[in-house]
């Protein structure tokens, strides 16, 4: 026998589901409407680029992969021929404003170091691209507004790459905690990190390029997830942090923790790290619990409500992302994680280094 929670979290995906349907349909038609799918660039063709965009790419609806840009000569001799991307759709950083007079390329997916965010959003949406970005949206929140302020007034659609927002258990997170299906949300603890073994000399131990360490890549998922399950936005935060590895984290954080303030009452806990294998989110309510564990991953992500699984299935995230903004770029629509979205993220996080500092309360 169905429980009530389940029937109306069947209905609520089917209703998803169709009003999916609704929009690809749409920009189906659009799209024929100008003879071809949206053209995505990719700019940055490293790890995230390689193994999950392009991939994805090859499984995307309403676009596909139209150029490159990239520092690195073989890479674009690569990635041409294993992509068929003709040479005149392949740039690299110093002539990437040319891609203006390109009609071939509709959308730039920005995938590079952080302290790279807000020049390169600027320069697509100059150039006349609606822009894709990857988060953390960039160093801080005043390079956020700068990045929503171009893109306003160019006229250009800006969106951050928080994929979870198209994944279908995190959706019902979201409408168990934002509908109070259960009742009110009481509690959330989440976290997410990894221990991190690669390069010492990489750009994400660099403050300059990338801000900060786990708090900036691994912690912001787990301030969306509290942010998406309550359907609310933080007003203070306390945070602490430790580093067992202090030689090899020199200039960014290792682990963080913190405690987040919300309007509704809600007693809200999170961490993250580069030390610390974590991607949780649990959340107790008025009538039951639910939660996410695996959390935060690209797949295998699984969910409980009062301990039974969800019975849902995972998708390729990053082609429901990236098909998505194809609609909005055809129905010349806002995203529903638009350039703003990233901004409440990094005021937050801004809030947090603060209290680091501080070693006290700090608004948001």
């Amino acid at each position: 026998m169905k429980t009530s929670t389940q029937i109306s979290r069947r209905s609520f995906i089917q209703k998803g589901s169709i009003a999916t349907g609704a929009l690809l349909l749409g920009n189906a038609i659009s799209a024929l409407a100008k003879g071809k799918k949206m053209g995505v660039a990719l700019v940055g063709l490293g790890y995230y680029s390689s193994g999950q965009l392009a991939p994805a790419l090859l499984h995307t609806n309403n676009c596909y992969l139209a150029g490159l840009v990239t520092g690195t000569p073989q890479k674009a001799v690569d990635w041409a021929k294993k992509y068929n991307i003709p040479q005149k759709n392949i740039y690299n950083y110093q002539n990437f404003d040319e891609i203006a007079n390109n009609p071939d390329i509709d959308i730039v997916y920005i995938v590079l170091p952080v302290s790279m965010h807000k020049e390169f959003t600027i320069r697509a949406a100059k150039a006349g691209k609606h822009v894709l970005c990857e988060k953390p949206m960039a160093l801080n929140a005043a390079e956020c507004r700068d990045m929503i302020a171009a893109c306003k007034k160019a006229n250009r659609l800006l969106s951050i790459g928080y994929r979870l927002h198209f994944e279908p258990h995190t959706q019902e997170v979201m409408r168990l905690g934002q509908k109070k299906v259960m009742g009110k949300v009481t509690t959330i603890d989440t976290g997410n990190g990894f221990t991190y073994g690669g390069d010492p000399n990489a750009w994400r131990l660099k403050k300059a390029m990338a801000g900060g360490g786990g708090l900036m890549d691994m912690g912001i998922y787990a301030i969306q997830g509290s942010r998406y399950t309550l359907g609310e936005e933080p007003i203070a935060v306390k945070a602490t942090q430790e580093k067992k590895r202090p030689d090899f984290f020199k200039e960014v954080d290792e682990t963080v923790f913190w405690e987040l303030k919300f309007p509704g009452g809600a007693k809200v806990t999170g961490k993250s790290s580069y030390n610390n294998n974590w991607g949780y989110l649990h959340v107790t309510t008025e009538k039951g619990n639910f939660e996410l564990d695996p959390a935060f991953g690209y797949g295998g992500l699984d969910g409980k409500i009062n301990g039974k699984h969800m019975d849902i299935p995972n998708i390729i995230q990053q082609a429901a992302q990236m098909d998505d903004f194809a609609t909005c770029v055809a129905l010349n629509k806002q995203s529903r994680v638009p350039g703003e979205e990233g901004l409440k993220d990094m005021k937050v996080v801004d809030a947090i280094y603060r209290s680091l500092d501080s070693g006290k309360w700090e608004n948001i």
